[in-house]
Protein backbone atom coordinates (compact mmCIF):
# COMPACT_ATOMS: atom_id res chain seq x y z
CA UNK A 1 0.00 0.00 0.00
CA UNK A 2 1.37 3.58 -0.56
CA UNK A 3 0.34 6.75 0.60
CA UNK A 4 -0.04 9.94 -1.42
CA UNK A 5 0.75 13.18 -0.44
CA UNK A 6 -2.33 14.07 0.20
CA UNK A 7 -2.71 11.51 3.10
CA UNK A 8 0.42 12.48 4.69
CA UNK A 9 -0.37 16.21 4.61
CA UNK A 10 -4.35 14.98 6.34
CA UNK A 11 -2.50 12.62 8.97
CA UNK A 12 0.30 14.90 9.47
CA UNK A 13 -1.78 18.84 9.70
CA UNK A 14 1.28 20.60 10.67
CA UNK A 15 3.51 19.68 8.05
CA UNK A 16 4.90 21.62 4.98
CA UNK A 17 4.77 20.03 1.52
CA UNK A 18 8.55 20.76 1.44
CA UNK A 19 8.76 17.74 4.03
CA UNK A 20 5.87 15.82 2.66
CA UNK A 21 7.72 15.54 -0.99
CA UNK A 22 11.16 15.16 0.83
CA UNK A 23 10.08 11.83 2.89
CA UNK A 24 7.29 11.00 0.72
CA UNK A 25 9.26 8.75 -1.98
CA UNK A 26 11.57 7.30 1.04
CA UNK A 27 7.99 6.41 3.25
CA UNK A 28 6.92 4.89 0.32
CA UNK A 29 9.86 2.62 -0.88
CA UNK A 30 11.47 1.68 2.84
CA UNK A 31 7.73 1.22 4.57
CA UNK A 32 7.09 -1.39 1.80
CA UNK A 33 10.64 -2.92 1.81
CA UNK A 34 10.30 -3.56 5.67
CA UNK A 35 7.20 -4.87 5.42
CA UNK A 36 5.41 -2.29 6.80
CA UNK A 37 2.47 -2.57 4.31
CA UNK A 38 -1.01 -3.13 5.60
CA UNK A 39 -3.04 -0.11 7.31
CA UNK A 40 -2.82 -1.75 10.43
CA UNK A 41 1.58 -1.04 9.96
CA UNK A 42 1.27 1.96 8.44
CA UNK A 43 -0.80 3.73 11.14
CA UNK A 44 0.74 2.90 13.78
CA UNK A 45 4.12 3.20 12.68
CA UNK A 46 3.05 6.90 10.98
CA UNK A 47 1.84 8.13 14.25
CA UNK A 48 5.08 6.99 16.59
CA UNK A 49 7.52 9.03 13.57
CA UNK A 50 4.95 11.45 13.27
CA UNK A 51 5.67 12.19 17.21
CA UNK A 52 9.06 11.31 16.82
CA UNK A 53 9.72 13.57 14.31
CA UNK A 54 7.41 16.51 15.23
CA UNK A 55 5.61 15.67 11.84
CA UNK A 56 8.52 15.01 9.63
CA UNK A 57 10.21 18.71 10.75
CA UNK A 58 13.13 17.05 12.85
CA UNK A 59 15.43 14.55 12.44
CA UNK A 60 17.98 15.20 15.15
CA UNK A 61 17.07 15.32 18.53
CA UNK A 62 16.89 18.85 20.19
CA UNK A 63 18.52 18.31 23.13
CA UNK A 64 22.24 18.36 23.26
CA UNK A 65 22.31 14.37 24.04
CA UNK A 66 24.30 15.19 27.14
CA UNK A 67 22.11 12.84 28.79
CA UNK A 68 23.20 9.60 27.09
CA UNK A 69 26.74 10.30 27.95
CA UNK A 70 27.99 7.03 29.91
CA UNK A 71 24.91 5.06 29.15
CA UNK A 72 26.49 1.57 28.67
CA UNK A 73 22.66 -0.01 27.86
CA UNK A 74 23.53 2.23 25.02
CA UNK A 75 27.03 1.22 24.17
CA UNK A 76 28.05 4.75 24.96
CA UNK A 77 31.03 3.98 25.84
CA UNK A 78 33.79 6.84 25.01
CA UNK A 79 33.79 9.98 26.13
CA UNK A 80 31.56 12.18 23.86
CA UNK A 81 29.43 9.49 22.88
CA UNK A 82 26.27 10.51 24.04
CA UNK A 83 25.96 13.70 22.09
CA UNK A 84 27.54 12.28 19.25
CA UNK A 85 25.42 9.06 19.03
CA UNK A 86 21.90 11.70 20.23
CA UNK A 87 18.25 10.49 18.69
CA UNK A 88 18.88 10.90 14.53
CA UNK A 89 16.58 9.79 12.10
CA UNK A 90 12.67 10.17 12.31
CA UNK A 91 12.67 7.76 14.92
CA UNK A 92 15.14 9.28 17.07
CA UNK A 93 17.92 6.24 16.83
CA UNK A 94 20.45 6.60 19.47
CA UNK A 95 23.49 5.23 21.29
CA UNK A 96 26.57 4.05 19.61
CA UNK A 97 25.36 0.77 19.75
CA UNK A 98 22.48 0.84 17.88
CA UNK A 99 24.04 3.40 15.09
CA UNK A 100 27.04 0.03 15.13
CA UNK A 101 24.17 -2.11 14.53
CA UNK A 102 22.09 -0.03 11.98
CA UNK A 103 25.48 -0.10 9.86
CA UNK A 104 25.80 -3.65 10.56
CA UNK A 105 22.20 -4.64 9.29
CA UNK A 106 20.75 -2.22 7.60
CA UNK A 107 19.41 -3.82 4.16
CA UNK A 108 20.70 -2.04 0.99
CA UNK A 109 23.41 0.33 1.95
CA UNK A 110 26.17 0.97 -0.33
CA UNK A 111 29.62 0.11 0.79
CA UNK A 112 31.37 2.43 2.97
CA UNK A 113 28.25 4.01 4.59
CA UNK A 114 29.21 3.72 8.78
CA UNK A 115 26.74 5.99 10.67
CA UNK A 116 29.03 5.20 13.64
CA UNK A 117 31.77 7.34 11.55
CA UNK A 118 29.60 9.70 10.38
CA UNK A 119 26.59 9.63 12.48
CA UNK A 120 25.03 12.90 10.57
CA UNK A 121 23.84 11.14 7.73
CA UNK A 122 20.87 9.92 9.61
CA UNK A 123 19.92 13.52 9.51
CA UNK A 124 19.90 13.10 5.63
CA UNK A 125 16.02 12.39 3.95
CA UNK A 126 17.20 8.84 2.92
CA UNK A 127 18.97 7.34 5.83
CA UNK A 128 15.91 9.14 8.14
CA UNK A 129 13.62 7.28 6.92
CA UNK A 130 15.66 4.05 5.84
CA UNK A 131 16.81 3.72 9.61
CA UNK A 132 13.10 4.44 11.42
CA UNK A 133 11.61 1.76 8.66
CA UNK A 134 14.93 -0.74 10.14
CA UNK A 135 14.44 0.00 13.65
CA UNK A 136 10.64 -0.91 13.49
CA UNK A 137 10.81 -3.89 11.51
CA UNK A 138 14.34 -5.04 13.77
CA UNK A 139 11.98 -4.52 16.53
CA UNK A 140 9.11 -7.06 15.66
CA UNK A 141 6.57 -3.97 15.65
CA UNK A 142 4.98 -5.32 12.55
CA UNK A 143 3.51 -7.99 14.46
CA UNK A 144 2.23 -5.65 17.15
CA UNK A 145 0.71 -3.34 14.93
CA UNK A 146 -1.31 -6.54 13.14
CA UNK A 147 -3.57 -6.67 16.55
CA UNK A 148 -4.39 -2.73 15.99
CA UNK A 149 -5.13 -2.38 19.71
CA UNK A 150 -4.67 0.43 22.28
CA UNK A 151 -3.03 -2.46 24.58
CA UNK A 152 -0.06 -2.94 21.32
CA UNK A 153 -0.18 0.58 20.85
CA UNK A 154 1.20 1.53 24.43
CA UNK A 155 3.82 -1.74 24.14
CA UNK A 156 5.04 -0.23 20.60
CA UNK A 157 5.55 3.51 22.05
CA UNK A 158 6.96 1.99 24.91
CA UNK A 159 9.85 -0.15 22.96
CA UNK A 160 10.47 3.04 21.11
CA UNK A 161 10.28 5.86 23.53
CA UNK A 162 11.29 3.84 26.71
CA UNK A 163 8.13 5.18 28.39
CA UNK A 164 5.18 6.85 27.26
CA UNK A 165 6.46 10.41 26.56
CA UNK A 166 3.91 12.12 24.14
CA UNK A 167 1.37 9.24 23.98
CA UNK A 168 -1.54 11.45 23.82
CA UNK A 169 0.12 12.87 20.47
CA UNK A 170 0.82 9.48 19.36
CA UNK A 171 -2.17 8.27 20.02
CA UNK A 172 -4.03 11.21 18.03
CA UNK A 173 -2.14 11.06 15.01
CA UNK A 174 -2.92 7.08 15.17
CA UNK A 175 -6.80 7.56 15.10
CA UNK A 176 -6.62 9.74 12.25
CA UNK A 177 -4.08 8.07 10.46
CA UNK A 178 -6.49 4.93 10.41
CA UNK A 179 -9.66 6.79 9.45
CA UNK A 180 -7.20 8.08 6.56
CA UNK A 181 -5.99 5.28 5.53
CA UNK A 182 -9.54 3.10 5.48
CA UNK A 183 -11.01 6.35 3.12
Amino acid sequence: MMITNNQLKQIYPFSTESNRQKYLPYLNEFMSLYNIHTKDRIAAFLAQIGHESGQLFYNEEIASGKAYEGRRDLGNTEKGDGVRFKGRGLIQITGRANYQKLTNEMRGLPMGIDFVEEPDLLKKPEYATKSACWWWHNRGLNELADENTEVNFKRITRIINGGYNGYEDRYKIWQRAKQILSI
